[in-house]
């Protein structure tokens, strides 16, 4: 089995990268043609070249890890954010459905208005609030049209390669002593290491039943504000031996009226995951255990 993966510089895609090793060749792509094999575009603002890539590698498997994820500057560069959320993976669906290949996407809860306080199903109205939510929703529907298409909404996602909100927060405590952080909004951190995992076995098993094609929403377990993942980063901060000018007291909550943004955030970013979990047999662990773990490993204590 060949499987061609795009995004592959992103968190995601570099997860990815080690999970899907196992299930066959691998053909990982880049946004930038100096990381590629000779010939192959990865870059989502050449429709034509992804298409001729898709048609010379032939795979079996495709997995879009890449996105236009920068969701303040989509507000202002809206063209640019449909192309790489919309009408790329519109591209990889048609060339995808033409060889009878699976296609993998991911997208997000910010295609939600937002509203209310219980977890969003698959199957609840949509109403996207900024340019990127409306972009990815047309994306999800793009890749619809491919028969054999896996697509996994998740939320609030980090890795350890890269920048992320635990080490922003650590960096600030580092140097402020108190900090302020927004508490009206709910969310589930969850792992890009997390997602990959699910995605190999969510695979695996549906090329094998292909039934299971469809939408699902994928997130760690348990629900948090982005003012208690910053107390619980701080926290387990202190007991891998880091001293800190601020600690988890010393957060203060606030609104997100307090920090107006270009692009509207979701204040309910919960997503149901019972389809997926029943569907593929699988446990999504809580929240802080991919937090926990991935502190851990990225942060050696001070000297």
């Amino acid at each position: 089995m060949k499987i061609l993966l795009f995004g592959r510089g992103g968190q995601v895609g570099w997860e990815l990268q080690r999970s899907l090793s196992v299930l066959g060749e691998l053909v990982a792509l880049d946004f930038d043609p100096a990381h590629n094999p000779a010939g192959l575009c990865g870059d989502f603002s050449n429709l034509p070249g992804l298409a001729e890539t898709i048609r010379r590698v032939q795979p079996d498997v495709i997995v879009n890890a890449a996105a236009h994820t920068a969701v303040d500057k989509a507000e202002a560069e809206p063209e640019l954010a449909r192309a790489v959320n919309t009408l790329a993976p519109g591209v990889l669906a048609s060339e995808a459905q033409k060889l009878g290949a699976w296609l993998v996407h991911y997208s997000t809860d910010y295609v939600f208005d937002g509203s209310g306080q219980q977890p969003w199903r698959e199957s609840d109205r949509t109403g996207p609030l900024s340019v990127y939510g409306q972009t990815k929703l047309e994306g999800e529907h793009a890749v619809a049209t491919c028969a054999k298409h896996l697509i996994f909404r998740t939320s609030w996602v980090y890795g350890a390669r890269g920048g992320n909100f635990a080490k922003t927060m650590l960096r600030l405590a580092g140097e402020r002593e108190t900090l302020t952080v927004i508490d009206d909004q709910i969310g589930a951190p969850t792992s890009a290491e997390l997602l990959a995992d699910v995605t190999a076995h969510a695979l695996r098993a549906a090329l094998h039943q292909p039934g299971l094609a469809g939408l699902y929403h994928c997130v760690a377990g348990g629900e948090t504000s982005w003012h208690g993942y910053a107390r619980y980063v701080l926290g387990q901060a202190q007991a891998l031996g880091w001293q800190l000018k601020a600690g988890p007291d010393q957060i203060t909550p606030t609104v997100s009226a307090h920090y107006p943004t270009p692009a509207r955030r979701p204040l309910n970013s919960r997503l149901d995951t019972a389809r997926l979990q029943a569907a593929f047999g699988l446990f999504l662990p809580p929240w802080q255990q991919g937090v926990a773990r991935m502190l851990t490993e990225t942060l050696s204590p001070p000297l």
